[in-house]
């Protein structure tokens, strides 16, 4: 078979793709495009500076190095999960399996993530750099040189991607490596909480230093990027057409604000990849609470997150009370959606329901016992972390965690149930322009339910807990819980949607 020059097919199905579009509509589409974020930098231009270049230092080397391993741990996970060689659904349908160089069709997209890698890259490094480096003492040669540096390992990261993209056996391990780096950041970040005097960076690497370092750097990723482009065609097909599908839907969810696209995309990919042995059930308990429990052991890579999840909010320990309190009762939530996968199964699909004999309601009562559960055990966990780093005044709050498990659970299982989002409703006119209501409604349905944990939250507030607000709190919660079990669902019907 003989390859035939892939520019001129590009051109054409550009051409025939954009024929009905005017050269005036595109250019102002850009120029709309280029406006927005211009006004959108203007307005959050201070606010941007305070998150990436504070005006003083406010973190140890230890934190340092721990924000760092989590940007770029993140940030290489990020590109594992899509892909990160991709290609648009028409030359995934029609240039993959034609008689076109491989390399040439992958090169665009390689490009392109290479730019968004090394422009995340970077603003790790000034994230970094802000947060931990002593700037103020520090030039602008080396504040170039460490945020170039920055960029360059954003490209190895990517580059490292790439080439397990293409079947490497070693991918799964780098995969679970930098899960650990990520882990072993949030740990050095916790680490720096607990201790009361960190140490702090008082120089960075002289600008004499920096040179060479960054230099040898480039000419490396300069070398690897060139073997890299030159092994794009031994890229299989299937790995290209899963970054496809991966990068289509997550078009499809941010252009039809419908992010029960990507979450079923999540789902179906991870069972798919999972080799699963027939269980039987635990006997003794009911039937779908059983089938939660399974689904949660069988799921041991996010009950390890959700553990180190714990420590997450002493991370805000010194932010203001009611933004501890928030943090606190969104991991709640977190914390019950770790085992409602089967509620969204059934939301869409009751007929196991009907063939077990089972209405909304008995369904729905026995799917919140397990997010409970959860729920209330992560926030005792984490309300425990906190007092014994002092954040709280002393007392029973690992008791208040457990009052909040009804809460996460109403809130996960309401968050399950929520079905497409409805774009019929009518929109709403403000002064920045037309919002569309759907999406907004469907955002805060389940959040919604954290409003039955505002007793915990003022206690956390204010770093006081008294037996009144622990009583006050567990009967809101139980009642709270039981009025949605009661109010959403039926003894008459299995259906579980809303």
């Amino acid at each position: 078979m003989t390859a035939v020059p892939l520019s001129p097919v590009r051109r054409w199905i550009s051409r025939t793709q954009s024929s009905h579009r005017e050269r005036g509509a595109t250019l102002g589409s850009l120029y709309i495009g280029a406006l927005s974020v211009a006004i959108i930098g203007g307005m959050l231009h201070r606010q941007l500076a305070d998150i990436f270049w504070p005006d003083a230092p406010n973190l140890s080397g230890l934190a340092g190095g721990g924000l760092a391993a989590v940007c770029y741990g993140f940030l290489f996970l990020a590109l594992r999960r899509l892909g990160p060689l991709t290609l648009s659904r028409p030359a995934a349908a029609w240039l993959l399996t034609a008689p076109v160089s491989r390399r040439m069709l992958l090169l665009p997209s390689l490009r392109l993530t290479g730019i968004a890698a090394a422009a995340l890259g970077a603003l790790a490094a000034v994230a970094v750099v802000g947060h931990a480096g002593p700037h103020h003492s520090m030039n602008g040669e080396q504040i170039a040189l460490l945020i170039t540096g920055g960029a360059l390992l954003g490209i190895v990261l990517l580059l490292v991607a790439t080439t397990a993209q293409a079947g490497r056996r070693w991918g799964v391990a780098v995969d679970r490596l930098a899960g650990l780096v990520v882990a072993a950041g949030f740990a050095a970040l916790v680490a720096d909480v607990a201790v009361e005097q960190p140490i702090a960076v008082t120089a960075w690497p002289a600008t004499g230093t920096l040179i060479p370092i960054v230099a040898g750097i480039a000419v490396v990723v300069v070398v690897a990027v060139a073997l890299v482009i030159r092994g794009l065609g031994a890229t299989p097909n299937d790995r290209i057409l899963e970054a496809s599908r991966t990068a289509g839907t997550l078009f499809d969810s941010a252009f039809g604000i419908e992010p029960s696209f990507l979450t079923d995309m999540i789902e179906r990919r991870y069972w798919a990849r999972r080799r699963l042995r027939s269980t039987a059930l635990f006997p003794r308990l009911p039937v779908l609470v059983a089938q939660d429990v399974l689904l949660t052991l069988r799921r041991g890579s996010r009950l390890l997150w959700l553990l180190l999840g714990v420590t997450l909010p002493v991370l805000f320990g010194a932010a203001p009370g009611w933004v501890l309190g928030a943090v606190v009762l969104v991991g709640c939530l977190v914390a019950g959606m770790v085992a409602t996968g089967n509620v969204r199964t059934d939301a869409g699909n009751p007929v196991m329901l009907r063939m077990l004999g089972l209405t909304s309601r008995d369904a729905v009562l026995q799917r919140l016992l397990v997010p409970g559960v959860l729920a209330g055990v992560w926030a005792a966990l984490a309300l425990t972390a906190l007092d014994l780093l002092g954040d709280l005044d002393s007392g029973p709050w690992w008791a208040l965690g457990l009052t909040l498990g009804p809460v996460g659970a109403a809130a996960a299982v309401h968050r399950a149930r929520v079905g497409f989002v409805r774009n019929e409703l009518l929109p709403l006119d403000t002064p920045m322009g037309t919002l569309s209501t759907g999406p907004l409604v469907n955002a805060v349905m389940g959040p919604d339910m954290l409003l039955l944990g505002i007793p915990a939250w003022i206690a956390i507030a204010q770093g006081r807990l008294s037996p009144t607000t622990l009583l006050l709190q567990a009967v809101i919660g139980i009642a709270g819980a039981r009025f949605y079990l009661s109010g959403t669902t039926a003894d008459d019907r299995t259906e579980l949607s809303h």
